[in-house]
């Protein structure tokens, strides 16, 4: 028995959970083992409805949990930030989960808008540090609303925290054992201080307790670059915050678009939060129309963090064929299916 929360969230997110949930029964009583849902109501609703974004006893609560599951957060009548600095990031900070974890994988039958390019070539990880840098929120304002006003957001990286993230990185590479080669993406010639902590720490981990794992580095605009032009050359990419938030939305749209884009919020000696990574598409609401399968996506990488493989595996390939001989399109509206009809071709699959 493992004890799920589960976190629908705003706009769509509900939707593309009940999908995820329904999948996550059928492959659990397949492969004989029980999953708990506790159902927390936190999100723009929430908030509008009681001023309240994330009491402190649901943060404990959530510390006792095998795997949180989250639908989308982010509400039109909810002013930007809000949510995503008082829910979002809090969790993140205060479950410490360290790592933002982002496979990059092109399945067959799915288009990506590189010329030339098929699921061959693009299948990398990004890992992304995901507790320190601007978004630790250090900073303020000086004189605020005068013509003399000053902003200052800093970045705060430590080396504690950097060593943790590219560990993880490397021994993704270990466990995936694909091309064995970490990409530290970063900006060493601009951002001396923080990427000389960042590259110091790679390959003194690397080197130390790595060594058959081939390192490389890029700046964070050659990086982009060949993520179009050449993309089979990364296997594992490991970055700073801020520069994994960018690169992995462009990781989404070369692998097909936001609905199919997973990601995890890992804390390998705690509990782990999984998402899609598209938000929650409010104009789409109710319509039955979004793709389920960024959610589903997103159940598979939880499936693997409890170590249930066998059944992750089986919910990927499902989606793997459902994308090469059933979809239309993967996009909102155009797959040829409403949002129950996916997950119910992915149940059929399994």
């Amino acid at each position: 028995m493992y004890k799920i929360a589960v976190l629908p969230g705003d706009g769509t997110g509900p939707e593309v959970v009940r999908e995820g949930l329904k999948v996550l029964d059928a492959v659990s009583e397949a492969n004989g083992f029980k999953l708990e849902y506790t159902h927390y109501d936190l999100g723009g609703e929430r908030y509008l409805r009681t001023g309240e974004i994330l009491p402190d006893s649901v943060v404990e609560e959530l510390r006792t949990f095998d795997a949180i599951y989250l639908g989308a957060i982010g509400h039109p009548d909810v002013k930007p930030g809000i949510l995503e600095k008082g829910l979002l990031l809090r969790l993140r900070f205060e479950l410490d989960q360290y790592i933002n974890l982002r496979p990059v994988k092109l399945y067959p039958g799915v288009e990506t808008p590189i010329k030339g390019k098929g699921p061959k070539e693009i299948d990398f990880v990004v890992v992304r540090e995901n507790t320190e840098g601007q978004y630790a929120g250090a900073g303020g304002f000086l004189r605020k609303g005068t013509a003399d006003e000053i902003a200052v957001q800093e970045s705060i990286s430590t080396r504690k925290g950097v060593e943790r993230c590219v560990r993880y990185a490397f021994q993704y590479a270990q466990k995936r054992n694909k091309d064995k080669k970490v990409t530290l993406c970063g900006k060493t010639n601009v951002l001396t201080y923080v990427f000389d902590l960042w590259e110091r720490a790679f390959h003194e981990v690397g080197q130390k307790e790595f060594p058959e794992i081939t390192r490389d580095y890029a700046h964070v605009d050659a990086t982009v670059m060949w993520m179009v032009k050449n993309p089979e050359w990364f296997d594992v990419i490991v970055t700073e915050n801020m520069f994994g938030d960018i690169i992995t939305d462009l990781g989404a749209m070369i692998q097909g678009g936001m609905g199919i884009a997973a990601g995890g919020n890992i804390n390998p000696e705690g509990v782990s939060m999984f998402e899609p990574i598209g938000g929650s598409a409010p104009k789409y609401t109710g319509l039955s129309v979004v793709n389920p399968l960024a959610a589903i996506g997103a159940a598979a990488m939880l499936l693997e963090n409890i170590q249930e493989t066998d059944a992750a595996a089986q919910v990927e390939n499902s989606v793997m064929k459902i994308c090469q001989f059933h979809l239309k399109s993967l996009a909102a509206g155009k797959m040829g299916y409403n949002t129950q009809e996916v997950g119910d071709l992915v149940v059929k699959n399994l």
